[in-house]
C-alpha cells in the first residue's frame, strides 16, 4: 500500500472526480437482488462528496456487445441514490461524447451522476488511448474503487489512471490491505482453502499457495481430481481424469515446500445431486461404484477445524461440497461457522472471495464475521496467484 496513492492524498475539493465503480450487480425482472456493490462503493462517494467534489460513477454491467437497452446502467441510478441516503443520482445516457458531458458539467460541488455503460463502446475492453482519454476529458481526477475489475487491462481501469491524478477509493484500499495482511506479511501459521469444481481452473493458485501456506485444504470436486491421482477410487464423481499428472505434480510441490495437503478423509455419497437425495457417510477409501462424491463428511470437518485452530491466517476460495444443495451443504457451512467463530474470537484472521464463497458465507449467515470477504471474483483469484494486477499497477506512483 505505501506505494499507491489514496483519497487521503488528494485534494478533491472543487474537482471533478472520475470513479471507476463495479456495478455489476444481479437483475431479475427490473429490479437490483443484491446491493453489495452499491453500497461498499457509499463510503467514497460520500467522504469525496463532503470534501467538495463532484463525483461522475462509471462502470460495467454485463457482456453486451454494443448498445443493450437491457443492459442499460439506468437500473442502477435509483438504488445508488437509495445507499446514499436518498442523494440525487443523475444518470448520463453515454458515457463519453456530449451528453456525458453536459451533465458532467451541471453538476454542483457534492453532486452524482452515473455514466451509461462502458461497454457500450468495444474501445473500453480493447484499452483504447482515444477513449480513455474521452473519459478523461470529463473529470480532473480519477478514483479506482473497482478491485474486482482490476484484473482487466481496460480503458476505464488501467489507461486513464495515466492520463490523470489517480488514487485508490476506499474500498480498492480496504481490499489491498485485507489480501496483503493475507498473503504478503500474514499471522503465521497460515492455512488455505481451495475448493470448487476444476483443477485445471486453479492449477496457479494451487502452485503458489504450496509455497507460500503451511496447511493447503483442497475440498470440492477439485479435491476428486487429486485422489484419483493417487489411486483412490471415487466412484462417479465429477473428475478430470485428464489432469492426474497435473494433480500429482500439486501433491509433490506441496510436499517438497514442506506444505500440508489436506484432503477428503470421508465423503458424503449419493447416487445424484438432487436436493434431499438420499446420503450416506463413508470413508474415502470405500467410495462406492454407483455414487459420487457431493460433500465432505465429518471426520475431514474435524481435522480441517483443528488445522483452523493451529493457525492465525486463513484464505479462502471455493467451496469444500455441492453446499448449493443440501443436504450437502453440510461441510462448507460447518466450516463457514468455525471460521467465523475463530475470527470473532480473535484467534484467527480470515480473508474470503469468490462468488461461490460469498454465497456460501451467506448462506451460513456469517459474512459478516470474517475479517475480510472479497466481492471480488476474477480479480481475487489472480491476486491469490501472485499476478500483477493491471488497474492496481496503474494506480502505483510514479
Amino acid at each position: 500500500m505505501a506505494k499507491l496513492l489514496t483519497l487521503d492524498d488528494i485534494d478533491p475539493s472543487g474537482k471533478t472526480v472520475l470513479l471507476r465503480a463495479d456495478l455489476n450487480v444481479p437483475v431479475q425482472d427490473g429490479q437490483v437482488t443484491d446491493a453489495t456493490r452499491i453500497e461498499r462503493l457509499v463510503p467514497t462517494i460520500r467522504e469525496l462528496a463532503e470534501k467538495g467534489a463532484r463525483i461522475v460513477v462509471m462502470s460495467h454491467f454485463g457482456r453486451p456487445k454494443s448498445v443493450d437497452p437491457a443492459l442499460s446502467l439506468r437500473i442502477v441510478a435509483a438504488p445508488l441514490a437509495r445507499a446514499l441516503g436518498g442523494r440525487k443520482v443523475v444518470f448520463a445516457t453515454d458515457c463519453i461524447g456530449p451528453e456525458a458531458k453536459r451533465v458532467v458539467d451541471a453538476l454542483a460541488p457534492g453532486e452524482v451522476a452515473l455514466l451509461e455503460n462502458l461497454r457500450f463502446h468495444k474501445e473500453e475492453e480493447a484499452n483504447d488511448a482515444g477513449f480513455a482519454r474521452a473519459l478523461a476529458a470529463l473529470g480532473d481526477i480519477y478514483v479506482n474503487d473497482a478491485f474486482s475489475a482490476a484484473h482487466r487491462a481496460h480503458a476505464s481501469t488501467e489507461a486513464i489512471a495515466h492520463l490523470l491524478p489517480a488514487a485508490a477509493g476506499r474500498l480498492m484500499q480496504a481490499e489491498l490491505e485485507a489480501l496483503a495482511a493475507a498473503l504478503e506479511a500474514p499471522q503465521r501459521p497460515l492455512a488455505a482453502i481451495v475448493g470448487g469444481a476444476k483443477v485445471s481452473t486453479k492449477l496457479e493458485l494451487l502452485a503458489f499457495l504450496a509455497g507460500k501456506v503451511e496447511c493447503l485444504v483442497i475440498g470440492g470436486a477439485m479435491a476428486n481430481t487429486l485422489l484419483f491421482a493417487q489411486g483412490v477410487g471415487i466412484g462417479t464423481s465429477l473428475c478430470e481424469r485428464d489432469m492426474a499428472d497435473e494433480a500429482r505434480a500439486v501433491i509433490d510441490n506441496a510436499k517438497s515446500a514442506g506444505c500440508d495437503l489436506l484432503l477428503p478423509l470421508d465423503a458424503v455419497v449419493a447416487e445424484k445431486l438432487a436436493r434431499g437425495a438420499e446420503a450416506t457417510t463413508v470413508p474415502i477409501e470405500r467410495v462406492p461404484a454407483d455414487r459420487m462424491i457431493l460433500d465432505i463428511g465429518p471426520k475431514t470437518v474435524a481435522a480441517i477445524v483443528e488445522r483452523l485452530r493451529q493457525s492465525r491466517t486463513l484464505v479462502w476460495n471455493g467451496p469444500v461440497g455441492a453446499f448449493e444443495t443440501p443436504p450437502f451443504d453440510a461441510g462448507t457451512l460447518a466450516l463457514a461457522r468455525e471460521v467465523a467463530a475463530l475470527t470473532k474470537a480473535g484467534k484467527l484472521t480470515s480473508v474470503a472471495g469468490g462468488g461461490d464463497t460469498v454465497a456460501a458465507l451467506d448462506a451460513a449467515g456469517v459474512a459478516q464475521d470474517l475479517s475480510y470477504v472479497s466481492t471480488a471474483g476474477g480479480a481475487f483469484l489472480e491476486w491469490m496467484e501472485g499476478r500483477t494486477l493491471p488497474g492496481v499497477a496503474a494506480l502505483k506512483q510514479r
